[in-house]
């Protein structure tokens, strides 16, 4: 299980977003870090322990309307080769040191944990509290295999990031919807808190068949 610090990380995670969420086609806002609030999220273990693994509900309120948008990312001690645009910059945190920031659709073994999620796998944790299920995280097995897949690639589109992985496919739903989902086999359902304060739960991953 992951250890959760509670430290301080320069520049945060949501100055950072503030950076690079504009070069993303499925995101529609501004683009101002003042106008992020985190709503939601849940985290995944590393079975190896040596990347973290974290899901973000991050609310724009700077456009007309407020949306919310889904976001993994992967936290590493050091550079990996992957494409350059995945790289939403290091930080520095306050008891482990500089840190990468990817987008976890890129990375391996966010992706592997993904999967592993998706098909019964893998166990969502809390968001800020170690060796803790996040119960409010709710799975119907997919038919992908438990124990994950290799990336092969991933692609944007203007709803989410389509993943190729050798076993099959899988999207993340980065443009999350309010309305009430019924959960099917091969979806991930996780909740996050409006702008009124009302809980809403949205499909934030899924198999493709």
């Amino acid at each position: 299980m992951a250890l959760i610090h509670r430290t301080t990380m320069a520049p945060s995670k949501l100055e950072l977003l503030g950076r690079w969420l504009p070069s993303r086609p499925w995101y529609s806002g501004p683009g101002r870090t003042e106008d992020l609030q985190r709503v939601g999220g849940f985290r995944l273990d590393d079975p190896a322990g040596a990347v973290g693994i974290e899901f973000l509900m991050v609310t724009d309120t700077g456009g007309a309307e407020p949306i919310t948008y889904f976001v993994p990312l992967s936290y590493r001690d050091a550079e990996f080769g992957t494409d350059a645009d995945a790289l939403l910059g290091t930080a520095e945190h306050g008891v482990l040191g500089t840190r990468w920031i990817y987008d976890g659709t890129r990375d391996p073994v966010a992706v592997d944990r993904m999967v592993a999620l998706l098909a019964g796998g893998a166990r969502a944790q809390h968001a800020t509290d170690s060796d803790t299920p996040d119960l409010s995280v709710l799975v119907a097995a997919a038919g992908l295999p438990a124990r994950g897949s290799a990336l092969v690639s991933a692609a944007e589109n203007p709803v989410g990031t389509d993943i190729t992985v050798a076993a099959g496919q899988l999207r993340v739903h980065r443009v999350l919807g309010r309305s009430e989902p019924v959960l099917r086999s091969g979806q991930v359902i996780a909740p996050w808190t409006a702008p009124d304060g009302a809980t809403v739960r949205s499909v934030v991953l899924s198999e493709l068949r």
